[in-house]
């Protein structure tokens, strides 16, 4: 270990980690950033296959990003966000509005994704306390859910990883079967797919709609799960059902707005606009926190009142509505309408499809690829016909990760898939690399 890991490993708790593993694999220490790459202290570089926890959307040390960033710090760095505002924001909330879909025309600021999630189910929570419907204080969610870590995001989660130690102080929600097409009890194909599954969140919603307040739902991939992918037509039953039981749908774009899918907002590919959108991570091309919980005016409206009836939303961040933060969501947005990031992004997922059908497919513990947009997802299984799973305390994806790290790519797992979730600025010779690198070392942990 060099000086700079012997003293982060004296003073720093590292997230989702369990710090004994660093005795054996201490910290990399990242010097700088270019585009795909990350370059560690000794010089050696590494292809950021998962945009850095998914929120790199145009590359390391982004020119047009550093450009807005130290013209706003020029301006205004900070402000109180109640009763004061600022041209970045105004800004951001206007351009936000114009492209999330239909209906969502107002925008509330925070500094997380697992902060916009708490103030969505604060928010459906206290409109139905205030429009007289109090016995709708519950939420729910699907099986295999992440919302981030909070004590209510974690709430209307189901990842025990998670989850299990903390049951005792967490909201009691509805937890519902949700779509798995990997292992479909219908054995449908996605191509024939019409959300049989369906059934067992309408079962839910008509035996206890009057308790529900809202359903919080990732749109077509549930990431934390293993970039599980399911069809549109769950999404748009859960909408009919929402409207006809007065339920607000809450969707958690966090991970897979912003292109993320092949669409601007995975929403998108079912038509449907949720009452309450959460939006984070790529908002700011992974340069610096923030986030945005999107209502509908009917929403809003029921908060509209004389300061001394208690409706207002008392919700707040010290950092609300930063304007350094919000100047580089602007840019990113810039980014996306002048360099046509969606269309070129077709054709790098089409790349990404073919090589890994040309290079890992052959390899027998490859269970399935499964994609969408820019999200590519190996599952890897003992068998390939009964599709049994490794044993999670095998860390076989972890150890996966540690082999291609030792061959230049960050290919961080989630439990038994590994999978690619690259900057968009990625190029043909470097989605080789990433695949290449991921293949070699499937083959070299299995001894194929």
């Amino acid at each position: 270990m060099n000086l700079l890991q012997i003293k982060d490993l004296r003073y720093i708790w590292h997230p989702c980690s369990q710090m004994k593993d660093y005795e054996d694999f201490p910290p990399i220490i990242i010097e700088r950033g270019e585009g795909v790459f990350l370059y560690d202290t000794e010089g050696k570089r590494y292809l950021d296959a998962i945009s850095s926890w998914w929120v790199n959307l145009f590359g390391h040390n982004n020119k047009r990003i550093n450009r807005a960033i130290k013209n706003q710090i020029e301006k205004l760095e900070h402000v109180i966000f109640a009763n004061f505002s600022h041209k970045p924001a105004i800004e951001l909330a206007e351009r936000i509005v114009n492209i999330t879909p239909e209906g969502l025309n107002k925008v509330f600021f925070a500094d997380n994704g697992s902060s916009a999630i708490e103030v969505a189910l604060k928010l459906s929570f206290q409109y139905f306390q205030q429009i007289g419907k109090i016995k709708k204080t519950k939420f729910a969610a699907i099986t295999n859910a992440y919302h981030g870590e909070t004590l209510g995001a974690l709430s209307v989660g189901n990842i025990d990883l998670y989850s299990k130690i903390y049951k005792p102080l967490l909201l009691n929600t509805f937890k519902v079967e949700g779509p798995d097409c990997y292992r479909c009890k219908y054995n449908l194909s996605r191509e024939t797919c019409s959300a049989e599954c369906f059934e067992h969140m309408e079962k839910t919603i008509i035996e206890h709609h009057e308790e529900i307040a809202g359903i919080v739902i990732e749109p077509m991939v549930q990431g934390a799960a293993g970039m599980k992918i399911y069809s549109s037509v769950y999404l748009k039953k859960l909408r009919e059902i929402c409207d006809e039981y007065d339920i607000h749908l809450i969707a958690d774009e966090i991970a897979v707005g912003f292109g993320r899918t092949g669409k601007m907002f995975a929403c998108e590919h079912a038509g449907i606009s949720p009452d309450i959108m959460c939006l984070s991570k790529g908002l700011t091309a992974g340069y610096l926190p923030l986030s945005l919980t999107l209502m509908t005016d009917k929403i809003y409206e029921a908060f509209y009142d004389e300061y001394t009836t208690l409706k207002a939303f008392l919700h707040s961040h010290s950092y609300t509505g930063n304007p350094i933060s919000c100047a580089v969501a602007c840019e990113t947005l810039n980014i996306f309408e002048e360099e046509s990031i969606i269309e070129k992004n077709e054709i790098k997922s089409e790349l990404i499809n073919e090589k890994v059908k040309e290079l890992l497919l052959d390899i027998p513990y490859v269970g399935e690829f499964r994609q969408i947009g820019m999200i590519g997802a190996i599952e890897l299984v003992k068998d390939k016909d009964t599709k049994e799973s490794f044993d999670w305390r095998e860390r076989v994806g972890y150890k996966i990760y540690k082999i291609a790290l030792k061959y230049g790519v960050l290919l961080r797992p989630l439990g038994n898939v590994i999978y690619f979730m690259p900057p968009y600025v990625i190029n043909d010779e470097q989605i080789e690399l990433m695949v290449n690198v991921a293949r070699k070392a499937i083959k070299e942990y299995f001894g194929l």
